[in-house]
């Protein structure tokens, strides 16, 4: 129930995102973050896709799924677009009512949907031009919480996913969660969301391991400031082969071993849920980089990713509680360890470091060693009480 997956479903046709769903179920994973933009669902004013809505709606539905639902892009009646601009949908609209009136049918129609996001990286001026405004911000997203309360009620509300931390990058420094706190956004009972994207698992400074600072100190703040839950609702890499766009060229290797690494460390971390981005590949209609996020292809068949986030959930089982670490006689350099405890009792723990070396255990007779991205297992015995264990610089688990 901690991960969800990011889906586009309705950029494909039903029959290829019901391949996508079985895959999803066959993970073990039933929350998805589903993308509805407003400009292509409601091309005119009141006139509503539900061909397409609603027979997506039905299957998230029929399977079960649970669902994070985000409206984003302001349709062409609402839009405060200048005239003749390419981007009209990326202006937030000229009226919040009618953004909250639009999310409260939706909300209506769909009451299955568990979970309604305000809005989709508001903090960024690609999804909110000319620049990010945490003032107008704050009154849509004020808006249609008023309005989901009297007309949708009981439905939760989740905060605009910010961009990374919330950084707002015309406006010389500062957080936007910040900005909205002051403004009163905790007394509203929304959900905290934000999308730790970083060039590493560990951060965008590896050695600093900069990924887990923020992530402690910020939501530790977040947590005082009145934040009852926090989820990580867009995070991974994409496998694409170029151009260089922003993240590095990793391939469809490096994209499975950051994936799991960096859920790895998310799970031991003050996140209530987080979502991996994405689901699918995309087609040509997305850039290069964009494409190539998926667990799965565009012919919803598995990529490395997915089958080391499988080898993964299989270790873990339904549920895992905090372990006890294993008494190391020596430490590499770099060592990320985190300990787990399994429904079932067995004891697992998750580890890699800068460079491969390996540690001696005490008080570990045998165990098994999980090899995530190449499906391996060996078994390993101690030898005059030590058991030495091979560490690399991607994840494996120890299990006994």
């Amino acid at each position: 129930d901690f991960l969800g997956v990011n889906a586009h479903f309705l950029w494909f046709e039903p029959a290829r995102y019901r391949q996508q769903m079985d895959q999803l179920q066959a993970l073990g994973l039933q929350w998805v973050r589903v993308d509805l933009h407003w400009d292509t669902i409601e091309p005119r004013e009141g006139v509503f896709r539900w061909d397409v809505l609603d027979p997506l709606m039905a299957e998230i539905q029929r399977r079960g799924l649970k669902a994070e639902v985000y409206l984003v892009g302001s349709a062409p009646h609402a839009t405060s677009a200048p005239a003749g601009s390419p981007h009209p949908d990326q202006y937030p609209p000229k009226d919040p009512a009618l953004y909250a009136k639009a999310l409260v049918l939706l909300a209506q129609r769909y009451p299955q949907v568990d979970a309604w996001q305000v809005w989709n990286e508001p903090n960024l001026p690609a999804f909110w031009r000319p620049r990010e405004d945490p003032a107008a911000y704050g009154r849509l997203l004020l808006t249609s919480v008023n309005a989901m309360r009297t007309g949708a009620p009981g439905r939760q509300v989740v905060l605009g996913g910010m961009g990374y931390f919330s950084q707002m990058p015309t406006r010389g420094g500062g957080l936007m969660v910040e900005e909205l706190a002051k403004g009163g956004l905790y007394s509203l009972d929304v959900i905290t969301a934000y999308h730790p994207y970083s060039l590493y698992p560990e951060g965008d400074d590896p050695k600093a391991m900069d990924f887990i600072l923020r992530a402690q100190q910020g939501n530790a703040a977040l947590r005082a400031a009145g934040a009852h839950a926090i989820w990580a609702d867009e995070w991974g890499w994409s496998s694409y082969d170029g151009p260089k766009e922003e993240q590095p060229i990793i391939g469809v290797q490096g994209q499975a071993d950051y994936v799991t690494r960096r859920l790895a460390l998310m799970s031991a971390l003050d996140y209530d849920k987080v979502f991996l981005f994405a689901l699918s590949d995309l087609d040509s209609r997305a850039g290069a980089r964009d494409r190539r996020y998926g667990l799965l292809d565009e012919r919803a068949q598995p990529k490395p990713v997915y089958a080391a986030v499988q080898r993964m959930l299989r270790l873990t089982g339904p549920r895992i509680t905090p372990g006890k670490a294993p008494a190391l006689a020596t430490v590499p350099p770099g060592l990320v360890s985190i300990a787990w405890q399994r429904e079932d009792g067995r004891r697992l723990w998750f580890f890699w470091a800068d460079a491969p070396g390996q540690v001696q255990l005490r008080g570990v007779e045998h165990a098994q060693l999980h090899d995530v991205l190449g499906g391996g297992v060996r078994a390993l015995q101690a030898d005059a009480g030590s058991l030495a264990v091979p560490v690399g610089t991607t994840l494996s688990i120890l299990e006994w």
